[in-house]
């Protein structure tokens, strides 16, 4: 037999899709083509997988060797095809019978010495094999319980391409992937550790039980870093889907933790001031990595110091924070990377950042209007809520912290919230408030009457306020409605959303 297929998968940003490697041998002078958009790593598979295959005790075909991955027009990026590569050539030289891997997946990545070692991305990509309907994968050794999250699929594992070939040979019984452990991770921070500022619990209690981007301004030490920090600490467990999308991301990017657990924990993303465009909403060569406003879908994306990230790095945040996916376009394809995220911004008022505020402060008026210009119109209006919190005093400084509202009473509250929202939005696709187009609410049955949202009209006629600032603070009466346990908001929520949007709450 001169012919054999093997089947593996490739991913195109957070989607797998089934690939059959097909592998002819045909007599003439000894060469190996590979065929079917391969990136760099898949042409440099021929050294790999030659060496595996010597070193394994295997012989290699000294024939014309032509590999092809279907569908050829895919575009096809990593190092994971390689074990299926070596076992595809193997078939097709009469050496291996393949009749045990019949509509079984192989993934991973060959050393020279014949060890398969893991990749990134095995979660999204046998996932995909679930979803084309096969049952069986086999995996590196170091992925096998990351792949068993997969509910409905038989994962077995692979430590050396021998101990493949001994079980398509012989039957030899592959790894069984290992028990899962239960993650127990620290606990993470507590609201109770925040000093006074209740109207900064205020605003994140409503930020996350609607999905709300949050914007915090105040002087240093007020507590809006340790504000944003522990906003997780109050957010729900994600769902079995949710928790499925983010594992996934992660284990794109190879960030996903020993375990092989789903994270079950909102993630969240806090990067340096430097970060790049890329690094924010993802890149690379090749095939794009997600960014970190993709790493904190369903999560929390903190910016600390946003006015001092660069200018281009918050303007390319616009697109994702409206739509909630990034589509990195490059010249082979697109790239398409879910983000639906809350962003949380902290700002000093100046770069002086003097404690005390206005009576030490060394800077122009126009110094401080140039450094918060540095958050676009554009951006702050997606912002949906923006506070501005005061210095704190002595006595709420001193005063003993158990005084404070833990986590865990908010977090009862924001569940409580984001049920009712869920409940109210079934069957429309929103998750939470934030996420409801603004039309839905414009319209019966859903519309506010008019002696609720005056004071709003108003603002938006005056020119004070624009259309997407009227939809979201719309959106935030929901929210505070939700929380107080009221099925509408009425005129006290619409007003108490128009605080928290123009930042004068206090």
């Amino acid at each position: 037999m001169s012919y054999a297929k093997v089947l593996c998968v490739g991913l195109v940003g957070v989607a797998g899709h089934v690939v059959e490697v097909e592998a002819d041998l045909a007599p003439g002078l000894p060469a190996l083509f590979i065929s079917g958009l391969p990136d760099t790593a898949l042409h440099e598979a021929r050294d790999r997988v030659r060496a595996a295959v010597v070193n394994s005790g295997q012989r290699w075909p000294n024939r014309r060797i032509t590999l092809n991955l279907l569908p050829a027009t895919m575009p096809k990026f990593g190092s994971a095809f390689d074990l299926a590569i070596a076992v595809a050539l193997l078939g097709g030289s009469g050496e291996l019978p393949l009749l045990a891997l019949d509509r079984v997946v192989v993934l991973g990545e060959l050393g020279l010495d014949g060890t398969v070692r893991p990749v990134r991305g095995v979660l999204p990509m046998v996932a995909a094999a679930a979803r084309a309907g096969l049952e069986r994968v086999i995996v590196p050794a170091d992925n096998a319980a990351e792949a068993a999250v997969v509910p409905g699929i038989r994962v077995r594992a692979v430590d050396t391409l021998h101990r493949l070939v001994e079980f398509v040979r012989d039957g030899t019984p592959l790894i069984e992937p290992p028990a899962p452990v239960p993650s127990d991770g620290p606990d993470g921070p507590d609201l109770a550790d925040v000093a006074g500022q209740a109207l900064g619990r205020r605003a994140l209690e409503v930020a996350a039980a609607g999905g709300h981007h949050l914007a915090l301004f105040g002087p240093p030490g007020a507590g809006k870093t340790m504000l944003a920090e522990r906003l997780p600490s109050i957010l729900p467990e994600l769902d079995d889907e949710a928790a499925l999308e983010v594992t996934a991301l992660h284990s794109i990017a190879g960030l996903l933790p020993a375990g092989g657990q789903l994270l079950r924990r909102p993630p969240f993303q806090a990067p340096h001031h430097t970060a790049t465009v890329a690094s924010l909403v993802g890149g690379g060569s090749g095939l794009a990595r997600p960014g970190a406003v993709s790493l904190a879908h369903r999560g929390v994306l903190f910016l600390d110091e946003a006015p001092e990230f660069g200018r281009g790095s918050l303007e390319a945040l616009r697109q994702p924070l409206e739509h909630g996916r990034v589509l990195l376009a490059r010249s082979r394809g697109g790239t398409e990377y879910p983000a639906r995220t809350q962003l949380v911004l902290a700002a000093n008022p100046c770069p002086c950042a003097k404690p005390a505020g206005d009576i030490y402060c060394e800077c122009s008026p126009l110094a401080r209007r140039r450094y918060l210009g540095r958050l676009s119109g554009p951006l702050l209006d997606r912002i949906d809520v923006q506070v501005t919190l005061p210095p704190l005093r002595a006595a709420e400084l001193m005063e003993a912290t158990m005084a404070e509202e833990p986590s865990a009473a908010v977090a009862t509250r924001v569940a409580a919230a984001r049920r009712a929202g869920a409940e109210r939005w079934a069957g429309t696709g929103c998750r939470v408030n934030a996420e409801v187009p603004g039309p839905r609410l414009r319209r019966p049955p859903w519309r506010l009457p008019e002696r609720d949202t005056r004071e709003l009209r108003g603002r938006l006629d005056s020119g004070s306020l624009s259309a997407r600032g009227f939809d979201r603070i719309i959106r935030m009466a929901w929210t505070v409605a939700d929380l107080d346990g009221r099925d509408r908001p009425h005129s006290d929520d619409v007003r108490e959303a128009i605080q928290l949007r123009t930042g004068d709450a206090a």
